[in-house]
């Protein structure tokens, strides 16, 4: 896989990838918002695995700030305008973010930003990197889902149903090539993200949730065999099969009560 990418890098599955990454000896690009964070996870990093980690703060939300990370992705190596930057291999889609609040008594603005991070970003920063990676014949976009995206449960729900069939329409574009699409999906996973979304982790039983760490193995796994719809845990795998069988009308009376 070369360099991966990784947006979200400085907390949760993103985190988490950067940490299983840079253990099988991966360098490392890491886009995120809090530099004092991504900082001191890079040096952590580097400390423990002696790969090279950059930096790259970026709210995907701001345009210019998608477009310098782009640039980032653009870069096919070896040619003096590409400096000693190495090309990404692997592009982890991953920022992304949740609120406990209905849209219709939350901020417009908080769900422009969500569309922004989930849908907008992911589709400019794959465009970036497919690019290159067909030049090279070789590469690889790990988008992450989730499960919600076969619900009826709000924006979240509605950009992850966005990011599911790009990435589905992306793979079969690029069959046959040396370039892989991925959509990972996981269900409740242990991470940050719901508490920073304001919803308690209590209102799940306890074996609905995903340890992180294998989350993120299956993903890799899927990645490395070309995959293009990962589902962590047969759990889910199941939940999954069941809300595309079911009528609509049953996937909306789930979605009312959540």
């Amino acid at each position: 896989m070369g360099t991966a990418l990784i947006t979200g890098g400085s907390a949760g599955l993103g985190l988490e990838f950067a940490r299983q990454l840079a253990a099988a000896g991966h360098g490392l690009a890491l886009v995120a918002r809090d530099e004092e964070r991504l900082n001191q996870v890079a040096a952590e990093l580097r400390a423990a695995h002696g790969v090279a980690v950059e930096v790259l703060r970026a709210d995907l939300s701001v345009p210019d700030d998608v477009a310098r990370v782009a640039q980032r992705l653009a870069v096919v190596g070896g040619r003096p305008e590409d400096g000693d930057l190495p090309p990404v291999g692997l592009l982890v889609n991953n920022a992304g973010f949740a609120t406990s609040a209905s849209f219709a008594k939350g901020r417009v603005s908080t769900e422009r930003r969500g569309i922004d991070v989930m849908v907008k970003a992911v589709v400019e920063l794959s465009h970036a990197a497919v690019g290159q990676m067909l030049e090279r014949d070789r590469g690889a976009i790990l988008n992450v889902g989730s499960v919600a995206a076969l619900t009826a449960g709000g924006t979240y729900a509605a950009a992850k149903a966005y990011v599911r069939t790009f990435t589905e329409s992306l793979a079969v574009e690029l069959k046959g090539t040396g370039v892989t699409a991925t959509l990972l999906s996981p269900g409740f996973t242990h991470t940050e993200f719901h508490e920073r979304a304001g919803i308690p982790e209590s209102a799940i039983p306890e074996w609905g949730w995903l340890d992180a760490s294998d989350v993120v193995r299956v993903a890799l796994e899927d990645v490395r065999r070309g995959v293009v719809l990962s589902t962590p845990s047969v759990r889910y795998k199941v939940a999954a099969a069941l809300l595309r069988a079911a009528p609509r009308w049953a996937v909306r009376a789930v979605g009312k009560y959540r």
